[in-house]
């Protein structure tokens, strides 16, 4: 071996930069094919069930087939489960996009086309849905079944019912028949509703939601003090801090923990400022407010003119230039 490498090393010198180049190309390309095999195979559409990772009991897999069957008979939409082991470092969406692609569901032109993947051991799942049915079929319905219908027997590891009936709450949606299993919550304590409005709780990791928290909470947090502690323009804090406690906070605490938020703000802020308003600091304040135009609250000065004023228009306020008079002018009466 010894011998080879000196063999070879007299030639090591003759390796171009154009060589190199082209030898880098090469590597790239193989890179690139190499990364491309690796993405999971779409499988022959051999039914409207293709069990590939075989998850599905024969008496379910049978039940699904004729329902489906039996639905697209009668409208025409196109409804496939494909369940496949691993996707092999490709994403669940990219796979289902081709797996549509190349299975074309739906029909030519309506585009009623509905693919729902399963992955179990990457434990993703997907509702793929055609442009023909967008709008019967919204991503925040297809995120509702995944969530409340089909990840709860999931987690069961009961494919069958978990399919069996987020195929079924698909089927009742596309016919303007929302089922109750589409919009109750196997998880009551995590999400309700309200009307049609879902009231659910925001899917942030719990660090991230204690930094907004920190941030949100802190900045009107800090507006709501300043509007308790201090006469005059409190009140009209009061009203205008209202529609940042209604929204801000679902992002840290959901709809009904912002809604709770809100009614406690509403309730407590003029209680609060009932009881400080008749602290005897609170009421110096305001008295000093209404005489000299300033107030100290808490080491802040306020003024009527939203600031201290040091001369004829300093700060926004008004005082006099300091003249004088020697009592000229003129009287009438009529």
């Amino acid at each position: 071996m010894t011998a080879a490498v000196r063999a070879f090393a007299p030639h090591v010198h003759a390796v171009t930069p154009r060589m190199a180049h082209a030898l880098l190309a090469l590597i790239a390309i193989l890179a690139l094919c190499t990364a491309t095999a690796r993405a999971a195979d779409v499988p022959y559409l051999s039914g409207r069930v293709v069990d590939e990772a075989e998850i599905i009991s024969p008496a379910v897999r049978d039940a699904l087939t004729r329902t489906l069957k039996d639905y697209e008979d009668a409208n025409g939409t196109q409804v496939v489960v494909l369940t496949i082991a691993g996707l092999a470092g490709d994403s669940i969406e990219d796979f289902s996009q081709r797996a549509f692609d190349q299975w074309k569901l739906g029909q030519k032109g309506k585009d009623n086309g509905v693919l729902v993947v399963v992955a179990p051991k990457d434990r993703r799942m997907r509702i793929h849905v055609g442009y023909g049915l967008e709008g019967s079929l919204t991503d925040v319905v297809a995120s509702r079944i995944i969530r409340n219908v089909m990840t709860p027997r999931f987690k069961d590891n009961d494919y069958d019912r978990g399919i069996q009936e987020g195929v079924d709450a698909i089927i009742a949606q596309l016919q303007g028949r929302p089922g109750s299993a589409a919009e109750s919550s196997t998880s009551s304590q995590r999400h309700g509703t309200f009307g049609s409005f879902e009231m659910t709780e925001p899917e942030i990791a719990w660090p991230m939601r204690i930094l907004l928290g920190a941030f949100i909470f802190g900045v009107i947090g800090v507006f709501t003090v300043v509007g308790v502690m201090t006469p005059g323009m409190g009140w009209f804090l009061y009203v205008f801090l209202i529609p940042f406690w209604a929204m801000f906070p679902i992002i840290v605490v959901g709809v009904k923990g912002a809604l709770a938020l809100l009614v406690t703000y509403v309730v407590a802020f003029p209680i609060a400022k009932i009881w400080v308003s008749h602290r005897p600091w609170y009421e110096k304040a305001a008295r000093d407010l209404r005489t000299t135009g300033q107030a100290s609250v808490g080491g802040m000065v306020f003024s009527t003119g939203g600031g201290s004023s040091s001369g004829a228009d300093g700060g926004g306020g008004f005082s006099g230039g300091g003249g004088s008079s020697g009592g000229g002018g003129a009287s009438g009466s009529w």
